[in-house]
């Protein structure tokens, strides 16, 4: 396997160096021809279906805007969190537990997953099925495979869509989802898709797109693979004693609870420290003066579905919630918390009716509405971030026209 991605590597620099100087379409041409003699060799696509399915392809330079903002990486934690885990996305998800009940108990007692686990990740990755995305993904990933960086892996990506497409679980047209490829309605990666798609429905084909009973299979099956512990929690928040030692949190850093309690970290629910003395870390995603957490082995593999702490807070935390927990007990260390997604919509509503142009009120926050609530902070004397924060919406809310 390193032989082959050192091989597509070498090809695709060798291609690109060679292609510098011609416009995007002779370098996407290059490019495609030279994945098409990979795809043949190593991935076991004939060279008439890599012709038939790049057939009238052409790039989308837009996708290269994209490859260095990701949400869970830039955003505050606190706005991340509230627009991911709000009381509309709980209730959304018990309602869908109850309509999957079967199905969820199935997949369930096949990969040994908590049925509120596997809803938490649809809930986070497409809303319960209600946004997948809309860029083709053989598009976005032939673009990311011959322009940009991180060449190599979205090469590969490239052509494990190809091969879904060509073994007939997915239809071409149908094959549709983020920028970066991820698809589906626990929006798998192609790779993670041929090596961990189950067909929970028994037609003979693994379909994330069109079918919640597969899609719910395969995340059971994705954190099985992954090592998930049937029975044990990701974690639950903690408290620490004044003056803690905050040098030795760090989710990999794992030490034994007895650890933990011998300097005064207790559970947050007042609950007590379970005496088995099993490995758990300290994760401080803001700091020592937020909220923390002992995280055990069920949350690195959360992480695994999108390696990122804050992605795996929200699936860990959306679960509880849909078993019946509560929020977080010590407060985010802010003085203008993030919104929910309801919260979000009229705040762009109050944008409309000042006159900013934002285009739909959906919730999400993109170049319109930033652009937009710069000018209202800007106006407020605040700063002018394009965040969407409390302290703007109780002043668009009350009328305040200035300082």
């Amino acid at each position: 396997m390193k032989r082959t991605c050192l091989a597509l590597s070498l090809a695709l620099l060798t291609s690109a160096v060679a292609a510098q100087e011609a416009d995007p379409g002779e370098r996407f041409a290059s490019c495609m021809k030279t994945l098409r003699a990979v795809a043949a060799s190593k991935n076991g696509i004939s060279s008439a279906s890599f012709d038939r399915l790049t057939s009238g392809l052409s790039p989308d330079l837009s996708v290269l805007e994209f490859l260095d903002y990701q949400p869970e990486f830039r955003s505050p934690i606190w706005d991340y969190l509230s627009g991911l885990v709000d009381e509309e996305r709980v209730a959304d998800g018990l309602e869908m537990r109850a309509r999957w009940a079967d199905t969820l108990a199935m997949a369930s007692e096949r990969y040994q997953v908590d049925p509120e686990t596997i809803i938490a990740v649809w809930g986070v990755e497409s809303n319960y099925g209600r946004n997948f995305g809309k860029r083709p993904l053989l598009t976005s990933l032939g673009t990311l495979a011959c322009f940009g960086r991180r060449q190599s892996y979205f090469s590969g990506e490239f052509l494990s869509a190809l091969k879904i497409v060509d073994s007939g679980d997915i239809e071409a047209e149908q094959l549709v989802g983020s920028w970066a490829g991820a698809f589906g309605h626990t929006q798998f990666m192609p790779s993670t898709f041929l090596r961990l798609a189950v067909d929970g429905n028994g037609d003979g084909k693994r379909d994330l797109m069109g079918s919640v009973p597969d899609a719910l299979a395969s995340t059971a099956n994705f954190l099985h693979k992954g090592g998930w512990r049937e029975g044990q929690p990701w974690g639950y928040e903690v408290v620490l004693p004044a003056g803690f030692d905050s040098s030795v949190s760090g989710r990999r850093d794992k030490r034994p609870l007895s650890y933990w309690t011998a300097r005064g970290v207790r559970r947050a629910d007042g609950q007590p420290i379970a005496p088995a003395d099993t490995a758990a870390g300290l994760l401080l995603p803001a700091g020592p003066q937020g909220p923390a957490f002992l995280v055990f082995r069920n949350f690195d593999v959360i992480y695994g579905y999108n390696a990122a702490e804050s992605y795996a807070l929200a699936i860990a935390h959306l679960s509880d919630r849909l078993k019946g927990g509560k929020t977080f007990v010590t407060p985010w260390p802010t003085d203008d918390p993030g919104l929910s997604r309801l919260e979000r919509r009229e705040l762009q509503t109050l944008l409309a009716a000042r006159g900013h142009e934002i285009g739909e009120v959906d919730g999400m926050i993109g170049a319109k509405t930033r652009e937009a609530i710069k000018a209202e902070q800007q106006r407020l004397g605040m700063t002018a971030d394009g965040r969407p924060g409390q302290k703007l919406l109780s002043s668009l809310r009350t009328g305040t026209t200035g300082r």
